[in-house]
């Protein structure tokens, strides 16, 4: 319990809401045909190599 506990809290920091509103805006506007699935690819794949590299790095020092 007490570490669903912490990754809740874990995936309530700033780094990682931005994540999960910027994959949501950028799949509405996928969805919506404003821009190209290439683009979202582009985006997603930089936001999310970024975001778990950052989390990977924490993990090794």
């Amino acid at each position: 319990m007490e570490l669903l506990k912490k990754r809740l809290a874990n995936l309530l920091t700033i780094k990682s809401l931005v994540t999960v509103v910027l994959t949501a805006v950028f799949a509405a506007l996928a969805l919506r045909g404003t821009i190209s699935g290439a683009d979202f690819l582009t985006v997603f794949t930089v936001v999310v190599a970024f975001y778990f590299g950052t989390q990977a790095e924490k993990v090794q020092k």
